[in-house]
């Protein structure tokens, strides 16, 4: 369960739960199903992708009955054909709703050392993109591992990216903390993070009319509430938050880092356990109402 006090069908802010499952850490074709960063749901194939932290990539099917998601199949898993198998963190997918079987891309941002790939859905990589020149060097980000969190491809843009935490020089803008968004071809926009300690960019997913949904998740200690806040931003400026799950209120967020949408007004999003048996892989299902 995501919460004790709320249940499925129940409207939270701007969403209605539509069921949550815990996964079990199996192997699949030998890779352990654990640490999930990412998703991408395949109409044209009816698969979610998943990614994990150590470059595994997992091919699922997910059982909707009644608008609820009741179980998951394991189909088969992948590692990615590539030196970069550490630390990839986004996931986005490109003609995945085209109405063309087996022509669908995957796009995967990666930490440690900053580069967004495309790969096949069986891991093999196709080539690389060029990222903004501010974006290319480590040093400029906060820490290795806050670098290119998450990534989406925009149906009037292309692909946009933005590291977990700000940039070292553009850590506070006024005195406040703000996130920034990233194309490959430099155009960028601010927008302030959640009012929690650490707030930071887990996830990203654009939408159909040019919106963008933004998954961010605020941990600063263990004696201290995991927030996990989501929002719907316009590159106009507008923003509205959708949800909110606070850990001192009732939810079970754990570390939800992984978003796409599925069909219509419904959307995953998955927890990474870290690989450890006191955290879970939870996938969650709702909708916007």
């Amino acid at each position: 369960m995501f919460s004790e006090q709320h249940k499925i069908g129940d409207i939270h802010k701007e969403i209605r739960l539509r069921g949550t499952i815990e996964l079990a850490n199996h192997k699949i074709n030998g890779l352990k199903l654990t640490e999930l960063s990412g998703l991408a749901w395949d109409e044209d194939e009816a698969v979610l992708y998943a990614i994990s932290d150590k470059g595994y990539l997992f091919h699922l099917r997910p059982s909707i009955q009644q608008n609820t998601l009741i179980a998951l199949t394991p189909l088969s898993a992948y590692r990615l054909q590539t030196k970069l198998t550490k630390d990839s963190e986004g996931l986005a997918i490109l003609n995945g709703d085209n109405g063309v079987a087996g022509d669908s891309e995957l796009v995967i941002s990666f930490e440690g050392k900053p580069q967004i790939a495309r790969f096949t859905p069986k891991g093999k990589r196709l080539s690389d993109y060029t990222l903004p020149s501010v974006l290319q060097n480590i040093e400029n980000y906060y820490k290795p591992n806050k670098a290119l969190e998450a990534v989406t491809v925009h149906p009037h843009i292309g692909i946009i990216t933005a590291p977990e935490w700000p940039l070292k020089s553009q850590n506070a803008v006024d005195g406040q903390h703000k996130h920034k968004l990233y194309t490959l071809d430099g155009k960028h926009w601010t927008f302030p993070a959640y009012p929690a300690p650490n707030s930071a960019i887990v996830a990203l997913e654009a939408l159909e009319d040019g919106s963008i949904l933004i998954l961010e998740r605020a941990f600063s200690s263990v004696f201290q509430p995991v927030i996990i806040s989501l929002r719907q931003l316009w590159l106009s400026g507008n923003h509205r938050f959708i949800a909110v799950f606070d850990s001192s209120q009732g939810w079970e967020v754990d570390n939800f880092e992984g978003l796409t949408h599925h069909r219509g007004k419904y959307f995953f999003m998955v927890s990474d356990d870290n690989e450890n048996s006191l955290q879970r892989t939870l996938l969650s299902y709702w909708e916007i109402i």
